[in-house]
């Protein structure tokens, strides 16, 4: 095995393990966010929407995303029973539309109570927003059971 080989073997499984949960969660946040800024940046630049229901459709459409690519990619969540995906994906929706209202009130203070720039009041809505949800998605969300 070549020098590229070992170094990519080793970057793949510290991306597997237990520390690379973080830097997965950051990747996909990252994307996730992309996704959020994007429908929102269409939405009130090149269409001319409201804030309000840009925000909206722009979150709702990354909280899609967020929900399958945090449960494959980042917690590996596996549920073999119904019930068990009806109770992680209601426990995700709850947690979302918790930091969605939080993203929502944030972006109207800071827009339309503080007068800043609409971009500039969505950025910071979103930092706020990562922390919180990580937060329930790792404590919350896609907890793992104890092991009977």
């Amino acid at each position: 095995m070549d020098g590229f080989s070992r170094a990519a073997q080793a970057v793949f499984s510290f991306l597997r393990g237990p520390r690379g949960e973080a830097i997965r969660y950051l990747a996909v946040g990252g994307c996730t966010t992309l996704i959020d800024y994007g429908v929102y940046y269409l939405m009130t630049v090149y269409f001319r929407q409201d804030v309000t229901l840009s925000n909206i459709v722009s979150v709702a459409v990354a909280i899609l995303f967020a929900y399958i690519a945090n449960k494959v990619v980042v917690f590996r969540s596996k549920t073999t029973r119904l019930r068990q995906f009806l109770l992680e994906s209601a426990r995700f929706l709850g947690a979302r539309l918790a930091t969605m209202a939080l993203e929502v009130g944030a972006v109207y203070l800071f827009v339309n109570r503080l007068g800043q720039n609409e971009q500039l009041g969505k950025i910071e809505a979103i930092v706020l927003v990562i922390i919180a949800n990580y937060v329930l998605s790792k404590f919350f969300v896609f907890r793992k059971e104890p092991k009977k």
